[in-house]
């Protein structure tokens, strides 16, 4: 039996989570009464735990305790579960089947950073089991995934923040850049540019035994039924550990039937700050035209006609028409971020820097005091997980919600379209249809694999 104590946690949570559907909520106030009682302390778990897995949790950890972990990786898990209890003082219950999570009823919300094939699935059948959600970007596969997700966070009442964290963190670069734009420091905006690097394609890779302790079926989940495939040679760096080139861990990055390479990776984050800054977080581009793209492999209507190679783009150049006329630039080329071009001037932006004559200005014409204050809505908070528990807490959806996140990732997912199939394409942001191509329509949803349907 569950103390009382837990009980009136969990009655608070559910009942603010439950006042309402919309609506942006910012402040510290709550997350410093968390910290006071451990019984005020949310429960968390983690679903998909390598990489940004342990990333997110790690930097929750301040906020929340962790009661449960899954992943279909037996030594990934591990792994993970030790890094906690090191941290921590003690682990969370381990579990392959993500399921056993969600029918626990002393968990409060998940944090999803199981790979992008498996976003939807979990965070609707979580959502329905009663829990609120964070969950990574890319948030979804495909355009219609997001309005299912919409759908279930109205229909439950659910808090829901999506980890594009910089819209909170990175010392609030991104928050200071709008603020500029709002402040009229460079005029009116005439170009937006979005530099979100290539990649690269990969040899053939053999389909060969899945490694011990990973449960390959399982991992595939709603994706098509493939081999595992790997070469020898191990990455090194960020991610390291695995196979360099491969169709699970890290890599499956690079194949659209698992995710939209830098499409819907880098470009989740900074097309998600262009539109912002843009004002058109609640609708979207009117055309997208690939002026030029390099494919790893060969494609026949939208399709790879290869399957042991990565099969995303590793380099392009997508003109985006936004409100106003406005252009939008997706771009591997350049450096990774956002240059903003305006009728008075230009000023570049990324998680490192914020250059530019505007910028430089600031010495002696500072931004009002309050100016990143509006930009987030309120005090920024201490990090994007505090922000989802202060919403958890008053009911109202976090910095980086569902609707907002859907609607710039639409231009991701288009400019992949785009890329696909080689052509322009015209966007109706109101209907959330492309304009009189049967074709490329059908890439807007996609069926789950058999065994692998989303429980509703």
């Amino acid at each position: 039996m569950k103390s009382q104590a837990v009980f009136n946690r969990r009655d608070f949570l559910q009942t603010a989570s439950a006042t309402t559907a919309a609506g942006v909520f910012m402040g510290t106030s709550a997350v410093s009464r968390a910290q006071d009682s451990p019984n005020e302390r949310p429960v968390f778990a983690t679903i998909g735990l390598r990489n940004q897995g342990w990333t997110i949790t790690n930097k929750s950890t301040k906020f929340a305790d962790f009661a449960a972990f899954a992943d279909v990786d037996a030594n990934v898990l591990g792994a993970v579960n030790e890094k906690l209890a090191k941290k921590t003082g003690k682990k969370a219950d381990g579990y392959k089947d993500y399921h056993e999570v969600l029918d626990r009823n002393d968990i409060d919300a998940v944090m999803i950073a199981a790979p992008d094939h498996w976003h939807t699935k979990i965070s609707v059948e979580a959502m329905l089991a009663g829990k609120d959600v964070y969950c990574e970007k890319p948030l979804t596969l495909t355009i219609d995934e997001g309005k299912l997700i919409e759908k279930i966070v109205k229909q439950t009442g659910r808090v829901f923040q999506v980890g594009t964290m910089q819209r909170t963190e990175n010392s609030h670069r991104f928050l200071q850049a709008i603020a500029l734009i709002r402040d009229g420091r460079i005029g009116e905006i005439r170009k937006v540019t979005c530099g979100i690097n290539g990649a690269t394609g990969s040899p053939p890779i053999p389909a060969i035994e899945a490694p011990q302790g990973l449960d390959w079926d399982m991992w595939l989940g709603p994706a098509p039924k493939v081999p595992y495939r790997a070469l020898p040679e191990m990455r090194k760096g960020y991610g390291g550990g695995v196979p360099l080139f491969t169709n699970c861990h890290y890599a499956w990055r690079n194949w659209y039937e698992t995710s939209g390479g830098q499409m819907n990776d880098w470009g989740a984050h900074h097309v998600d700050i262009a539109t912002w800054a843009l004002g058109a977080s609640d609708t979207g581009p009117s055309k997208l035209t690939p002026v030029s793209y390099s494919l790893p492999v060969e494609y026949k209507d939208g399709y790879p006609t290869v399957s042991d190679q990565y099969n995303s783009p590793t380099k392009f150049e997508i003109h985006v028409n936004m409100p106003g006329d406005i252009p939008m630039i997706i771009t591997s080329e350049g450096d990774n971020g956002i240059l903003f071009e305006g009728t008075k001037g230009r000023f570049f932006v990324n998680r490192g820097k914020l250059a530019g004559k505007p910028v430089e200005d600031l010495e002696t014409n500072p931004l009002p005091e309050d100016a990143v204050e509006k930009v987030y809505g309120g005090p920024v908070s201490e990090n994007h997980t505090a922000n989802f528990i202060e919403g958890m807490r008053s009911g109202k959806q976090p910095i980086s919600d569902v609707w907002t996140h859907n609607r710039m990732l639409e231009t991701c997912h288009l400019a992949n379209i785009a890329i696909r199939l080689g052509r322009e394409l015209n966007w109706d942001p109101t209907k959330r249809e492309i304009i009189g191509d049967e074709e490329a329509n059908s890439f807007l949803s996609r069926e789950n694999r058999k065994g692998y349907e989303i429980n509703m």
